[in-house]
């Protein structure tokens, strides 16, 4: 499936201190031989969600070049409302030093958020969320050691409705070796912090699973899977899939709607191929979620609040055109 061209608009975002600013969250059509769900509730009362997990091998490519261009210009095809990117550095010496999570945000527009797994090679390798929305507050997850330290990255977003509850993200990129011991250690701290959060949630990453395992088994009782379609769910490696390990989910069930997932055939950014899935999110207020968190004490104690302007997330049709 080729990929979508769409409206962009550009706007840098710089630091790990997220300077909020003014930007849009955008409606968009489904995209051609995508799964698609039509949500029957009027959609004046709903926002549109463009979500992308994408694991960028810190912006290496097939042809074994660091070019976070290349990477950009993929992501910018897909028009997304929020990244998640595994696998990114800051500061490190085999990416040219670069803040990777800054540079993307300022190449797409975007806010963004970065949590260091560990120290590596003059800088730190982790993992990153884009958002075109103000990011409220950065919360990184720390996860049990496995072959390398591990953390989730949780950010709340302001919604473009001016609902209440944030959307929380959690991104994840757990442990990849066969004996899954590891991978489901780090699964069941994500598990208890997702029991935790009481609005609209999106998890996603690279889980480096497969469908049959324990780790999905662990997230399919609590949150709802965004299916691919049968003849392209397989997303790594790139170049000729032969494994699913890239997934997005959804919480509460009710509140979303899935109108389209795809698995983009990009065969060269990196050795993933990224997914993409676009939902509708009901105004949370009228559905009813609880306004408390029942652990909101310890993620008061370990959150990073962002500062915040004025003003809410909006869609804005004018936008970089």
């Amino acid at each position: 499936m080729p990929p979508i061209l769409r409206r962009r608009w550009s706007v840098g975002i710089r630091g790990l201190l997220i300077v909020p600013l003014l930007l849009a969250c955008a409606r968009h059509e489904p995209v051609p031989g995508s799964t698609t769900v039509h949500p029957a509730e009027d959609a004046a009362a709903l926002e549109t969600w463009r979500i992308v997990s994408y694991n960028i091998r810190h912006g290496r490519g097939a042809d074994n070049e660091v070019d976070l261009e290349r990477t950009a210009a993929v992501l910018r095809r897909l028009d997304p409302d929020v990244v998640a990117l595994q696998e990114v550095d800051q500061g490190v010496a085999r990416s040219g030093g670069e803040d990777q999570a800054a540079r993307l945000g300022e190449l797409l527009g975007m806010h963004h958020a970065f949590g260091a797994f560990m120290d590596y090679q003059g800088g730190h390798y982790g993992m990153a969320i884009l958002s075109r929305c103000a990011i409220r507050r950065v919360d990184p997850v720390r996860l049990p050691d496995g072959n390398e330290p591990r953390v989730a990255l949780a950010v709340e977003l302001e919604r473009p409705s001016g609902d209440a509850l944030p959307l929380t993200v959690v991104n994840v990129h757990f442990d990849w070796v066969e004996d899954d011991g590891y991978r489901y250690a780090q699964a069941q701290e994500v598990a208890r912090y997702v029991d935790g959060v009481a609005g609209p949630l999106v998890l996603l990453g690279d889980f480096n699973d497969q469908p049959g395992s324990r780790t999905l088994a662990l997230f399919r009782g609590r949150v709802r899977e965004a299916a691919k379609p049968a003849d392209r769910r397989l997303t790594f490696p790139s170049d000729t899939p032969e494994r699913e390990i890239d997934y997005i989910f959804v919480a509460p069930a009710d509140v979303w709607e899935i109108v389209e997932v795809d698995v983009i055939p990009e065969a060269v950014a990196s050795d993933h191929r990224p997914v993409v899935a676009e939902f509708r999110l009901s105004r949370t207020e009228r559905a009813g979620i609880a306004l408390g968190r029942a652990v909101a004490g310890v993620r008061e104690a370990r959150s990073e609040l962002v500062p915040a302007a004025g003003g809410r997330c909006a869609f804005d049709p004018a936008a970089g055109r």
